[in-house]
């Protein structure tokens, strides 16, 4: 068992049902990503966030985003200590290897900025100074899609930060149940709490350099081209996706054939993230709350744009 698959494994001691979800986190990590989780409250949002926290050596933080939060409440600040006669840089939550940013969009966009240097180049500039984060460096940020009294809507150039934009759903029924047998006797933090590390950040940083050697044949990253650029060319899509959306498609469509113990991308690990890499980029016509329809968007691309043969593309 690779080491992507222990932490799944892991994982699912306390997140029941959704393996799916787990992987992908997992990939957008390994890919040196970040990922944004939109779900009604009470999904397992946070309690996976803390079960991959648990699952690795890394260190954890946890910021509850406020309207009142200000940008220095996550980067830090520098203090003046009378004692020293000086000021002391006092460091944020950011400086940690998994931030959870819970309800990311009920702070002000000013304070959501704040992440911005954080997440694109792994450093914090602060008075003049710049200051390099811990890696790995892995963001989950929380939204929920249905109660947007006083929540600010993310920009779209921090929505194209997050590699990948996930949700974890409701449980079917015999999930539920699942859960509630685990959980019966109130011990979901204890279960957490059990939980051992089974990788170390060395180790995160060794499969992410073994990842980007996997082999993508020239028709498959021309495959990846092609459903990019539909999105640029739709009547209903005001701004199709950037390249760095491609990159991302491309570096998790490695990660997740590294996760599955190959050594080559197939066209179905690049289905298979098309719409979690690529649909939050879209901008469609119609303004905020149009966004709804770039899942099916994507689909449609992918029905419409001839797929690679396996004799074409076989090594």
């Amino acid at each position: 068992m690779n080491k992507i698959k222990e932490v799944c494994s892991n994982i699912s001691k306390i997140i029941v049902g959704k393996d799916e979800t787990v992987l992908l986190t997992i990939c957008a990590m390994v890919a040196g990503g970040h990922v944004l989780l939109e779900d009604v409250p009470g999904t397992g949002k946070t309690m996976l966030a803390k079960a991959l926290s648990k699952s690795t050596t890394g260190t954890y933080n946890r910021i509850q985003f406020t309207p009142d939060l200000l940008p220095s409440d996550i980067t830090g600040l520098n203090v003046y200590q009378a004692g020293k006669g000086e000021f002391v840089f006092n460091p944020g939550p950011v400086f940690c290897n998994i931030l959870l940013a819970d309800e990311i969009n009920r702070a002000t966009p000013r304070t959501q900025a704040g992440l911005l240097e954080c997440m694109e180049e792994r450093q914090v500039t602060i008075d003049g100074v710049t200051r390099k984060l811990e890696e790995p460096f892995f963001v989950i940020a929380t939204q929920n899609p249905i109660e947007t009294s006083g929540t600010f809507p993310l920009p779209e150039a921090q929505l194209d930060r997050f590699v990948m934009k996930l949700s974890m759903g409701f449980p079917g029924k015999e999930q539920e149940l699942e859960i509630l047998k685990r959980f019966q006797e109130g011990n979901k933090s204890e279960k957490l709490d059990e939980l051992g590390a089974v990788v170390t950040t060395e180790d995160i940083a060794v499969m992410r350099k073994e990842a980007m050697k996997v082999e993508v044949h020239p028709d498959l990253m021309a495959y990846i081209t092609d459903i990019v650029d539909a999105t640029r060319n739709r009547t209903d899509v005001n701004s199709g996706v950037s390249p760095r959306g491609s990159l991302a498609l491309l570096y998790c469509a490695k990660v997740l054939a590294y996760a599955n113990d190959r050594d080559y991308v197939t066209p179905e690990d690049i289905k298979t993230l098309a719409v979690p890499v690529l649909a939050h980029r879209l901008i469609l016509n119609g303004g905020y709350g149009a966004s709804g329809n770039a899942k099916s968007i994507i689909e449609e691309i992918l029905a419409e744009v001839p797929v690679p043969t396996e004799s074409a593309i076989s090594r």
